[in-house]
């Protein structure tokens, strides 16, 4: 009996011994390569960190506005206002007006170094005359422009006019009545017998 049992153990081990080796008797895949580091991008530091001297990460807020290529953009605004104040100016404001109101600080900003008593004011005032030495210029043209419309059309009415008062004229057979003509054949007679009265005493 104890033998009999032997084997059947053995005989109900041996699948599982199996079982459990086959997974270790199979291929495993090949482990993954090691991933490698990604090389980090170096980005240049904007124009306004740059002057600074500080570091320019990439939620720095002036950084769209000032590139790197054109630090004098940023020297002029700075000048006047300070970077403490351009970055609250462009932090209370939305993002679709920081690029106006950086273009409108600069000019301003370099209207004020040019004329540090008027600024801005002063480029205005003078546009401002120019635009009204151009309409007055525009109005006086309009002016003549109109006053010469209405001298043409008196002078094509007068032309107008003059035509329908004078008749036509007429042909030069016409213009005599029978009285005149029969009058002009008389001063012809009149005229050949003179002439023959004159050259009588001649063949005489």
């Amino acid at each position: 009996m104890d033998q009999y049992s032997d084997s059947n153990t053995t005989r109900s081990t041996s699948p599982i011994l199996l079982i459990s080796q086959s997974p270790s008797s199979s291929s495993s895949p090949p482990p993954p390569p090691p991933q490698q580091p990604q090389p980090q991008v170096v980005i240049s530091p904007c124009a306004a960190c740059k002057i600074l001297r500080r570091r320019c990460s990439q939620k720095c807020v002036l950084a769209p506005y000032f590139p790197p290529t054109e630090p004098a953009k940023f020297t002029i605004a700075h000048r006047v206002f300070g970077a403490s104040n351009i970055i609250k100016f462009l932090q209370e404001l939305p993002e679709s007006q920081r690029a106006d109101a950086v273009s409108s600080m600069v000019y301003e900003a370099s209207a004020r170094i040019r004329d540090p008593i008027y600024g801005c004011a002063g480029a205005i005032c003078q546009l401002q005359k120019h635009v009204n030495e151009l309409q007055a210029q525009l109005a006086k043209a309009q002016a003549e422009v109109v006053n010469m419309q209405i001298q043409k059309a008196n002078l094509v009415a007068l032309i107008c006019m003059e035509m329908t008062q004078t008749p036509p004229p007429l042909p030069p057979s016409q213009d005599q009545s029978p009285q005149q003509f029969e009058s002009n054949l008389n001063f012809f007679d009149f005229d050949n017998n003179n002439l023959n009265s004159s050259w009588e005493p001649l063949w005489t």
